[in-house]
């Protein structure tokens, strides 16, 4: 089906752009969401008689998301979350999760400008993507930890499960090792001589 695109759309054309795509995503997704008109001779007609009209609202549109966009870019958000001594989250922190996050800190992000790849099932500083208009797209930080303390540790670039693991190596070792200058070393060493 050929459309004319009412906008930017990622890897498909600019503004005013006529293209062929699949009857589907014409159907479903771009037609819809107000993306892209048919391509017949009436809408051809109206949409080069409203262009200037349609390229004004899209510039206005980009630039508040660049705003917006100065004002995100780069900003770290901390999500507590529940996770098993490996570092795997029970559970996932998914794009509404992220928004959520982004709206409660005073910003004003839907759930479809998160853009991930897949839903993060680790603990640790990940970046996001943030799409806040076709054109438009910054970087943010989630922080996803098991507590407030843990967060700010792996904001400073720790690694906290394998310091975890570390601590608990120390432990043991010196465990074994007032074990081994106790009394129980010494039952040890008498056994081995008989």
């Amino acid at each position: 089906m050929k459309v004319i695109l009412l906008e930017r759309v990622e890897r498909l054309g600019g503004l005013g752009d006529l293209v062929n795509v699949k009857d589907g995503f014409a159907r479903n997704f771009l037609l819809p969401r107000s993306k892209a008109l048919r391509a017949t001779g009436d809408n051809l007609k109206v949409f080069e008689a409203r262009r200037t009209e349609i390229e004004a609202s899209n510039d206005k549109a980009r630039d508040a998301a660049r705003k917006a966009g100065d004002r995100l870019d780069g900003s770290s958000y901390v999500m507590i979350r529940q996770a098993g001594e490996s570092g795997h989250l029970y559970g996932s922190v998914s794009g509404r999760d992220v928004a959520d996050a982004v709206n409660a800190a005073g910003g004003r992000v839907e759930r479809s400008m998160v853009v991930l790849d897949r839903p993060i099932k680790t603990l640790g500083v990940h970046q996001v993507r943030l799409r806040l208009h076709p054109e438009v797209a910054v970087t943010i930080n989630v922080n996803v930890a098991r507590s407030p303390d843990e967060a700010e540790r792996q904001a400073r670039g720790e690694n906290v499960i394998t310091s975890q693991f570390e601590e608990d190596r120390a432990v043991d070792a010196a465990a074994i090792a007032s074990l081994l200058e106790g009394g129980a070393g010494a039952e040890f060493a008498d056994r081995d001589q008989h």
